[in-house]
């Protein structure tokens, strides 16, 4: 178990309550053993914490009392949406309060005009879908799980999920937020307009995973819903194959809407799990989806056909219909409840490479999961190089977990040697701490710390949290030395 950061806090737990119970109705208070369960993990079960209590207002106004209270006493605060991420980024704090924004789930505004919809937080991204169709519009960022995903989350993370490569991440989709500091003081962050000038606040708040501030009201952009949507399915008798394959499709000058990835465990679970038609030889498939003008996308199938062929595809499927193409897809969705119902447990990892190093990842990943005696269900992102490898485990076997952990960390590490980085749009958590002394150096790490003292200088919001203190880096050994100079030769060292 990570232990929270130590954060001394000036009101006892029966004083906290009672505060809170005058800002907002007693039964959206929770601190009754039972009633905090719930709360006590997100999407990574791995790591578990009770929290003193939870909260979940219902107004703007009271979340600033909350936070104005928790500044005033020194307590810690955790954000949480709908609990769904699948790292340990809003992980409780045993000695603070869990926000939860669940009771935030409003579409305030469409407006087709200027294509945009204003939200509160604890709004999925399929539901804006939803709202905007009749207007021929959509919201592109496709989070695997964009049926539970909330846009508050995953502003939080900075999400991108399966349209990410053609249309962007989270930071690319949004135009504005507000945001509530700490002190209980409202920040509106970007604009109506596309662009303003001076310091870009909307990309530092998008994927701060709530150090920052708590999201309040995002407005997001709609796109217009492509003419037609055409999905291609690949089977590789060869995972390193399939992952060259990825790249030939990019450098073909080709940009598919999604481009994602199984491997032969995963496809099993799918299939399993859904029947979607996967064929179940196959060591690895490619699900490619293209959308634009019926034109383009015709044009772009028969490219796309021959590149899979070309790469040495055994077998490629074009979804004869809709109802074809939602299912190829259905199964994709499902992997991550699918494989887990391979093994009593398993641990998510999240990290991004550049594409041509795909093969290479593979292969290293496969080598690590006999030395470690572990399998592995890959299901990720291809087409922009942001891999979810599924280790197996079982909790209940003394010390692998412990083993799993060493398993993913050497994952992101590997990420991190071959020039890429060590999350996607899962955030880092409690899970990739000591792996960002591997990503960045003292330097970077101390950038980071005074921003986060810029907006919270008592360090409340979500503590412990993304950034790694320099003594957590000294004791892991990643400590970065130049030329032999230690820094911070007062630490003792591990």
């Amino acid at each position: 178990m990570h232990n929270s950061e130590q954060v001394e806090s000036k009101i006892d737990s029966a004083g906290l309550i009672d505060e809170l119970c005058s800002i907002v109705s007693s039964d959206s208070v929770l601190f009754e053993k039972e009633d905090l369960k719930p709360y006590e993990c997100d999407g990574l079960s791995a790591y578990r914490a009770i929290p003193i209590v939870v909260v979940l207002p219902e107004t703007i106004e009271q979340v600033q009392k909350i936070l104005g209270l928790c500044h005033l006493y020194h307590v810690p605060v955790v954000a949480r949406g709908a609990g769904t991420g699948l790292s340990g980024g809003a992980l409780p704090h045993e000695q603070g309060v869990l926000l939860s924004l669940a009771k935030f789930k409003s579409i305030i505004e469409i407006n087709p005009e200027r294509r945009i919809a204003r939200v509160q937080p604890g709004v999925r991204n399929l539901a804006i879908s939803e709202a905007a169709d009749h207007f021929g519009l959509y919201y592109a960022p496709d989070p695997s799980s964009q049926i539970a995903c909330t846009i508050g989350g995953n502003v939080a993370e900075n999400s991108g999920g399966v349209h990410c490569l053609k249309y962007g991440l989270t930071v690319h989709n949004i135009q504005q937020i507000k945001i509530i500091t700490i002190e209980g003081e409202i920040l509106t962050i970007g604009g109506s307009g596309l662009d303003s000038a001076g310091y870009d606040l909307l990309a530092l708040m998008t994927g701060s995973e709530g150090m920052l501030g708590v999201i309040v009201e995002v407005t997001v952009k709609l796109l217009p819903k492509p003419e037609r949507a055409q999905v291609l399915l690949a089977a590789f008798d060869d995972v390193v194959k399939a992952g060259e394959a990825v790249g030939n499709i990019i450098a073909a000058g080709i940009i598919p809407a999604g481009l994602e990835m199984m491997d032969r465990l995963a496809i099993s679970a799918a299939e399993d799990f859904v029947h979607a038609g996967y064929p179940l030889d196959a060591e690895a498939i490619l699900l490619c989806e293209l959308d634009g003008t019926n034109e383009e996308v015709s044009e772009h199938v028969l490219k796309v056909r021959d590149v899979f062929k070309n790469s040495g595809a055994t077998e490629v499927r074009t979804a004869k219909d809709e109802n074809e193409r939602l299912t190829f897809w259905k199964g994709r969705k499902a992997a991550f409840p699918a494989v887990g119902r391979l093994s009593p447990d398993y641990y998510c990892m999240d990290g991004t490479i550049p594409r041509k190093q795909l093969p290479k990842v593979l292969e290293s990943i496969a080598t690590l999961s006999k030395e470690y005696e572990l399998p592995v269900a890959n299901v990720f992102h291809a087409g922009d190089g942001n891999l979810h490898p599924l280790i197996l485990y079982d909790a209940n076997n003394p010390g692998e977990l412990e083993r799993t952990e060493e398993f993913g960390g050497k994952i992101l590490e590997l990420c991190v040697a071959v020039g890429g980085t060590i999350t996607g749009e899962h955030g880092v958590g409690m899970e990739k701490i000591n792996q960002m002394c591997v990503q960045f150096d003292r330097l970077e790490l101390s950038q980071f710390h005074a921003v986060k003292a810029a907006f919270d200088p008592d360090g409340l919001l979500n503590p412990g949290k993304a950034v790694p203190t320099l003594h957590r880096c000294a004791e892991f050994g990643a400590m970065h030395v130049h030329k032999g100079e230690l820094p911070f030769p007062e630490l003792e060292r591990f």
